[in-house]
């Protein structure tokens, strides 16, 4: 690698640089996964919303609940507490990935600031 293309000198890239560069495409990587994980989850939560909120609006005492691949006659008032459930259970996971993330791209700052004042532009962290 080099410094810049002016200087023409070289930087050495050490075993400790090696490894907070393969540290920050594991994390980046993970990033990724995350944002699929969220999106999934968020999508999730507006459908057990949504669920809910057509639970209101029935005036109907027995529900059809959907309970792995089967369907289940179940009373108004349990799918109602079972859809509770679910929300809280949903939100609960969402937030522990969001936390996740920001712990991620903490640390991904960090690695940035680390190689970049090392290989200044000869290297490039950022995505297109």
């Amino acid at each position: 690698m080099q410094q810049g293309a002016a200087s023409g000198s070289e930087v050495e890239v050490t075993w400790e640089d090696q490894q907070n560069i393969n540290k920050f495409g594991r994390l980046n990587n993970r990033i990724h996964d995350l944002e699929d994980e969220i999106k999934t989850a968020k999508e999730k939560n507006e459908n057990l919303e949504d669920a809910s909120n057509e639970l209101i609006l029935t005036d109907e005492e027995i529900i059809r609940f959907q309970i792995g691949e089967v369907f289940v006659h179940l009373p108004n008032e349990e799918v109602e507490t079972r859809i509770e459930q679910m929300k809280e259970v949903t939100s609960k996971d969402l937030e522990k990935l969001m936390e996740e993330k920001e712990s991620i791209l903490a640390q991904m700052a960090e690695l940035k600031k680390i190689l970049y004042a090392k290989f200044k532009d000869s290297i490039n962290l950022e995505e297109d």
